[in-house]
């Protein structure tokens, strides 16, 4: 026999409504109001829509409580530890990880992809030399609809298909290349016969005069990176791309307000803030003092990489992300750069004291991963564009998963009126 179904009841003015609670898989359960308006003439008001399901989805699962993280039920340090971005790409798309027939084809299908059509150089051009990477990745991403007009159409699987292996493949290209862009160097283009990590690392780093030769210890850190970042349920970015989507917006367009969406400091700019703090931090002898300030409830100052919004607990990632970024370090050593001296003495102080134990302020994958590109060389003003290249994909699964629901609707956000209510003109020369 089966189970009952559960209804949460509402009462408005003596009148009751019985409204259906749904169930998910993990997770608490969810009261189902679409039906709330019609019954009451009512909405709910849900600022930041931080009590609210805006949709279903199988893809990717957070237990801030408890610090997990799963990608279609893997958790994220299994993944980390064990397999790849390219194979975490074919995870979230297409729900199983895949044989070892289908993986070939699949890198082979991206890096297939990786070229930029020719005279897309030249809209990188238009930009002016000093121009931020993420202001070149908005308006490119969002370019490519005027370069790949056979596969805007989000009706056709075919179309979609294509379009997404595109945006993950070209992704990579697009960031290096207005890496490149902005310190004045040649663009690098790709090459077939490395892996995606380490043609990043290339096309970022190489120059016409001089090859780059890529580290596996680096190429595996920066892969790592991309696969802690893949994904990470409806947060800002991601409901963005959603909500494009629910228009009929090309998919270019859709990732392309994602990547605007993430640029915003108080989303994608965690890793960047967190070697600010660092440098303003300057030298080893100066952490005591920014220990004691973050401890004083009455001064602003704030460990940045330490805690996170999501894990009230721990973070998942930053695990497999501090263990990479002591690889790092000690392939590329930390004695020539300050910044890096500070970062290693501060997590040893911080994670020695109780206080930060007590109030689970344990470092995060932003803290690892900062530390990691600026010792690989990037300026911080890369970090957020890399950060954009490791979420397509998860931008993309969420889209893909969206256009294929048949129930899906134009996201239309209700609102509190509080601004005047209806009111006569008054012609100019009666106004006082």
């Amino acid at each position: 026999m089966a189970d009952t179904p559960i209804k949460a009841t509402l009462t408005l003015d003596g009148q009751t409504y019985d409204l259906p609670v749904l169930s998910p898989t993990e997770g608490p359960d969810v009261i189902d109001i679409r039906k709330l308006y019609a019954q009451t003439g009512m909405f709910t008001y849900d600022p930041g829509f931080t009590s609210t399901a805006s949709c279903d989805s199988s893809l990717t699962y957070i237990d801030g409580g408890e610090g997990i993280l799963l990608h279609r039920g893997y958790t994220i340090g299994e993944l980390a530890e064990k397999s790849n971005y390219l194979e975490v790409c074919y995870l979230l798309l297409y729900g199983e990880l895949p044989s070892l027939k289908e993986m070939e084809k699949f890198q082979k299908t991206i890096t297939q992809h990786t070229m930029l059509h020719e005279q897309m150089t030249g809209f990188f051009k238009g930009f002016r030399r000093d121009a931020h990477p993420m202001a070149i990745m908005v308006g490119v991403v969002g370019a490519m609809s005027a370069f790949y007009h056979d596969s805007t159409d989000i009706n056709d699987p075919q179309q979609r298909e294509v379009a997404t292996h595109r945006l993950i493949a070209k992704m990579p290209t697009i960031a290096a290349w207005a890496y490149k862009y902005s310190i004045g160097q040649p663009f690098i283009y790709p090459r077939n016969d490395l892996d995606y990590a380490s043609n990043f690392l290339r096309m970022c780093f190489a120059v016409p005069a001089e090859d780059y030769e890529v580290s596996p210890i680096l190429a595996r850190a920066m892969d790592r990176i991309f696969t802690l970042h893949a994904d990470h349920e409806q947060n800002a970015s991601t409901s963005t791309v959603r909500l494009a989507s629910s228009s009929g917006a090309n998919p270019f367009a859709c990732i392309a307000a994602g990547v605007a969406c993430l640029w915003g400091p108080s989303h994608g700019g965690a890793n960047q803030a967190c070697l600010e703090m660092l440098r303003e931090i300057g030298t080893v002898d100066r952490i005591p003092e920014f220990i004691a300030r973050a401890k004083d409830k009455d001064d602003p100052f704030r460990l940045m990489g330490f805690g996170h919004r999501v894990y009230k607990n721990f973070d998942p990632r930053a695990t497999v992300m501090k263990q990479s970024a002591d690889e790092v370090l000690d392939l590329l050593g930390v004695e020539d750069n300050p910044i890096l001296q500070v970062a290693k003495e501060l997590e040893k102080a911080a994670l020695a004291d109780p206080y930060f134990a007590e109030k689970k302020l344990f470092p995060n994958v932003d803290f690892y991963s900062g530390i990691i590109l600026e010792a690989m060389g990037f300026p911080t003003s890369m970090f957020t564009p890399i950060f954009a290249l490791s979420r397509t994909v998860g931008w993309i699964s969420q889209w893909k998963e969206m256009i294929e629901d048949p129930s899906m609707k134009i996201g239309r956000p209700r609102q509190l009126y509080t601004g005047e209510s209806k009111r006569s003109y008054i012609a100019a020369d009666e106004r006082d």
